[in-house]
Order: C-alpha cells, then structure tokens, then sequence
C-alpha cells in the first residue's frame, strides 16, 4: 500500500551549517495529514525552523487507499506502510517524526523498525490500546443504528461514519490495530523521545508511565484537552525545539 504523502521544504536561509533531517508528521484517527497539520500550519512553523517535512496520511484516512483487507489493517502492516512513505519520499539517510493520538502510539514502535528514525516527539498517547476494548459485532450494529452499550462503541462509530469518512476501513482499521495491541514496554523507542501530554487530555491519562520503558525520554504538560494540545503553541515549540536538539 502506498500512502499519500505531501513535502514541504524549508524556508532558503534558515538552515544551519550541519543541516538537521525532514520531520515526518502522522495524524490521529479520524483525521487527516491536512486537517491535524497543514491546516494548523505545522508545516510553516517548521520551515522556519529550518525543518523540511513529510505529511503522511495514514491508510484509509485523507487521500491514501482505502484498506483492502484486515491484513493491511495490522498494525506491523501499517507501521511497514508507513516507513515505505518515508523511503519513498526521502530515500536515505535519519528522519524525526511528530505523532499524534494514533500518529504517536504508531511512531512509539517505528524506531524498533527502522534505523532511521533520530527523534521522536509524540502526543495524545495513551498509555493502554483503546481500540482492543471495542467489539467488532457491537461496532458493526451501531453503524447500522443500534445504540451501543459501551460508549466507547458509541464515540468510535461517531467519529468513522463522520462526512468525509472512510468508513469500512476505518471500521477495518480497528481490529486491525488490536489484533497487535500497543505493548509499550516490548516495543520502547531506544531514541530520545519527547511526550507530550494535555493537562484536559483524558486520553493522555497515566502517559507518565511511558517513562520508565525509555531510555532517553521527557514528558511536557500543555494546556488544552484532546484536540486543543495538538493546536496549543506550547506543543508545537516544545516538539520544535526538542528535535533541533
């Protein structure tokens, strides 16, 4: 699977003498490269931090493929999709990555994949795999309009029959995910890694106990919930910053 990606260079002049590697930003669930980055200027804050980037939209999400299968929806298949974008993009040589929401707990496991992966700065990760506690069948009756017991059910059908939404991948994407759950310690990034976490994020509740699985690691609160983190300025000079390092 191929996944559509958008490059943005960085601004002439702003580069320094040794110049520091294009940033990768991948999304959360739902959403898109441009509707979590381009559209909140992500890609203009860090050309003029001399950073080129790669926006990478995540399968069945924006203008990348519809998910053929649940093969293509497991998460070592993502993760490999993922990195071919990259090398596709950028053939050679380290590459940072900013993740958010389901864009950060899949970046957690990238440099395990691949040498190439310098930096991370990852945020709205929880800790535990959200996806593993919604049952398919349940799913699958909300989408046809029966009301859920489990309000999670209830928000996950919400958000992947949204106008705009791929729906039937995105339901694919699901079990998909959990079929290989999010195993922190088993998959910790060996790079310097930065968390960044939303003081009214419940999503990122518990985040601090990624810590003690990295070796390299710093955990930066923010204001805002869910969303709001993702757009704060804070985050945005805080992943900058930590990825100049």
């Amino acid at each position: 699977m191929v996944l559509a990606t958008r490059s943005f260079p960085a601004e002439p002049g702003t580069g320094s003498a040794h110049p520091l590697p294009p940033v990768a930003l991948l999304h959360g669930f739902a959403a898109s490269g441009d509707s979590d980055f381009v559209a909140t200027g992500w890609p203009e804050a860090l050309a003029a931090a001399g950073r080129s980037s790669i926006v990478i939209d995540l399968p069945g999400h924006g203008s990348s493929p519809a998910i053929a299968g649940p093969e293509d929806a497991r998460t070592s298949a993502v993760i490999a999709a993922i990195l071919e974008a990259i090398a596709l993009t950028d053939p050679e040589g380290p590459v940072d990555v900013i993740g958010y929401s389901l864009g950060g707990r899949l970046a957690w496991e990238l440099p395990a994949a691949s040498p190439r992966i310098r930096r991370l700065a990852l945020g709205g990760v929880s800790p535990m795999e959200p996806f593993a506690a919604v049952d398919p069948a349940e799913l699958g009756r909300a989408l046809a309009g029966v009301s859920p017991e489990n309000p999670l059910v209830g928000m996950m059908a919400a958000m992947i029959s949204a106008p705009g939404a791929d729906t039937a991948s995105l339901a694919t994407l699901i079990p998909g995910l959990a079929s290989e759950p999010f195993a922190p310690q088993a998959s910790a990034p060996r790079v310097p890694t930065l968390l960044v976490a939303g003081e009214q994020d419940p999503m990122s509740q518990g985040v601090e106990t990624l810590l003690d699985a990295l070796p390299d690691g710093r955990l930066v609160r923010v204001p805002g919930d869910h969303r709001g983190a993702l757009d704060s300025p804070e985050f945005r000079a805080s992943a900058i910053e930590f990825l100049a390092d």
